[in-house]
């Protein structure tokens, strides 16, 4: 009769626990280091939860709270898998311990592989293991843009402006943002199959400073303001860079000034729909990416015979055991990584990769452009269908680019007595720009939809995103997302 009481009792204290919790954060850190564990799956339910984001920090919401039976279960690869009761989870820390692998033996004498057959298995069983009809997948999606401006210098020679001279030129240089950050995110359900897509946001945020965003407008209006004050009504522009050349009527400038608020009106009422139309391109390109795709750039299986791979080890992912297949190019093929593959059905259940060259690389006539980042990971897992699909995706895409070249802005006029040539302006410009674009895909949960729904699917065009200055932590409260990492948190517009 006590142990019935005590029974009751735990019973009831869990069922208070979750009903009076608002949500419950976690971070995820392992036994022996005490480092944190990033991309550790936590479930939830069936098909549900959440993953920790690169600090090991996750967040479950409190209407997932109300779902949760007894206890959520926390795995990533090379741990053992664990079982919490949140009601003990005072302190808000999970430790896993890391697990135990006796198996290097047993598959050398019992399955002796090598690398090569290893990856034959792969591609044989490709149609099988991703093999993922239509779905209801609820996402969480963002992106993160970094610009770094490593050198400004208009390089300014001469002017017959008085406006345009060199104090301007190196005020305008400096009132260059040096460096910007730029944070978009969304939650929604992403309908569809790997080669059709429809989405339906259900909220989204954009964060970003604004002065720093429009600063590059704000110095051509100036510009434009200062040739207009300059220059006869009846002249025109030649603007030349090295050998180029382009005329460009004065009356079209400002035609086309007084023509912009009225285009600007017209573009405003279809931001919400290009909005959703970026996001869902975005998404749709990271699925054109995955490594099984035809036409991805991670063409390790399409391209094997030009990959070396080595077998390294065996881990456990999700309770399946998985080998360790090192890549790397050989000649002049683009990526190296690490591949982790089920040692059952031959699925990559993971596939962690980084460009060793830049992808592209152009450089004519003073301007270079170098594709010289692209890594990143994805993690995929059995969905309903018995399939794999897509569970977390982190693409790194980065590039430089630089315009060494002169540059000549010539006021002629034709009507005028002697020289046409009325003002000159006259640049050597030198700019280096790197931009880096981090994108993350994370899928909470999936179920297998029809055709019907699909088709009749009606996607939320008007969807807008909330402007945010700086991170807050209740924006999302109600929603399931990946934990934002300290730079997000920490971001705020300065106020000057």
């Amino acid at each position: 009769m006590i142990r019935i009481k005590y029974k009751l009792c735990i019973l009831f204290s869990i069922s208070i626990f979750i009903a009076n919790a608002q949500s419950f954060s976690a971070k995820v850190i392992d036994k022996k280091s005490g480092e944190p564990i990033p991309y550790a799956t936590v479930q939830t339910g069936k098909n549900q939860g959440v993953i920790t984001n690169e600090d090991g920090v996750f967040t479950i919401t409190e209407t997932a709270l109300k779902k949760v039976k007894d206890s959520i279960y926390i795995s990533s690869m090379g741990y053992e898998k664990k079982g919490v009761s949140l009601e003990n989870q005072i302190e808000n820390v999970i430790v896993l311990s890391p697990a135990t692998f006796e198996l290097k033996e047993i598959f050398l004498s019992t399955n002796p592989l090598t690398a090569i057959e290893i990856i034959e298995k792969v591609k044989e069983n490709l149609e099988k293991n991703y093999a993922v009809g239509l779905t209801q997948k609820k996402i969480f999606f963002r992106q993160s843009e970094f610009n770094k401006m490593n050198k400004v210098d208009f390089g300014f020679q001469e002017s017959t402006i008085e406006e345009l001279n060199k104090e301007l030129m190196d005020s305008i240089s400096r009132s260059i943002p040096k460096e910007s950050s730029y944070y978009r995110e969304v939650v929604g359900d992403f309908y569809g199959d790997y080669n059709k897509h429809k989405l339906r946001i259900d909220k989204a945020a954009e964060l970003y400073d604004k002065s720093k965003d429009l600063s590059t407008d704000g110095i051509s209006k100036k510009l434009e303001q200062i040739f207009k004050e300059n220059v006869k009504p009846d002249s025109y522009l030649k603007i030349k860079s090295g050998i180029f050349g382009t005329k460009v009527e004065l009356d079209s400038i400002i035609t086309s000034n007084e023509e912009t608020k009225e285009v600007e009106e017209k573009n405003d009422s279809k931001d919400h729909e290009a909005f959703l139309g970026q996001i869902k391109g975005r998404i749709s390109e990271l699925y054109a990416q995955l490594f099984f795709k035809e036409d991805s750039k991670i063409d390790i299986l399409e391209k094997s015979n030009r990959y070396n791979f080595t077998l390294e080890d065996y881990t456990n992912i999700d309770e399946s055991t998985v080998y360790i297949l090192k890549f790397s190019p050989k000649g002049n093929k683009d990526f190296k990584g690490v591949l982790y593959v089920n040692t059952e059905d031959y699925a990559i259940m993971r596939l962690e990769f980084e460009n060793v060259r830049p992808l592209t690389k152009f450089g004519l006539l003073g301007i270079t452009f170098r594709n010289n980042v692209y890594r990143g990971k994805m993690l995929f897992k059995k969905d309903e269908n018995g399939a794999y699909g897509p569970h977390f995706i982190e693409l790194d895409d980065g590039n430089f680019v630089g315009i060494a070249r002169p540059l000549k802005v010539i006021e002629k006029n034709k009507h005028v007595k002697g020289p046409r040539k009325q003002n000159e302006l006259s640049l050597e410009l030198d700019f280096q720009v790197t931009q880096l674009t981090k994108y993350e895909l994370v899928v909470f949960n999936s179920e297998i939809t029809t055709n019907s729904i699909y088709d009749s699917l009606i996607e939320n065009k008007d969807v807008k995103a909330s402007y945010l200055s700086e991170y807050d932590p209740n924006f999302w409260q109600e929603y399931t997302i990946m934990e934002p990492n300290a730079a997000i948190q920490s971001f705020k517009v300065s106020i000057k």
